[in-house]
């Protein structure tokens, strides 16, 4: 199998990292305009006053800067070690939908239970990846 196909997953992760980046300024624009907040109100971070739809965005990217590194760590290592196979690359796949359906949720309606099932599910695929790399 070509390793190189590794670079799609990674790719698609960046795609949706990049994605979600983009809302963020585009989110806190918007409540700048609308007078919900002032530019202040992002002087360290995000202050209380920050509406939930804008905070979320920007936690979602920090999301997607945690453990998908390791995600990216192991694409790299499947990758110099020659390892990549079918399963290997379904996994990753699987990963970076399970983290593109948490993405989509916790940016739109936010159901707690909805998004916690997605983000667990997508812990245990990256766990299996690990997993796999080594047995």
């Amino acid at each position: 199998m070509p390793q190189d196909l590794i670079f799609a997953p990674m790719g698609a992760m960046a795609l949706l990292t990049f994605t979600v980046l983009g809302f963020i300024p585009l989110r806190r624009f918007r409540a700048v305009f609308a007078k919900q907040v002032t530019a202040d109100d992002f002087k360290l971070g995000e202050s209380a006053a920050v509406p939930p739809n804008v905070a979320l965005a920007n936690r979602n990217y920090m999301n997607l800067l945690e453990l998908p590194v390791l995600f990216y760590v192991a694409c790299l290592m499947y990758f110099v070690a020659g390892r990549l196979d079918q399963t290997a690359l379904t996994v990753a796949w699987v990963y970076v939908a399970l983290r593109a359906v948490h993405s989509l949720i916790h940016v739109t309606y936010n159901n707690v239970i909805h998004r916690l099932t997605a983000f667990a599910v997508s812990n245990f695929v990256l766990m299996a990846f690990w997993v796999l790399f080594f047995v």
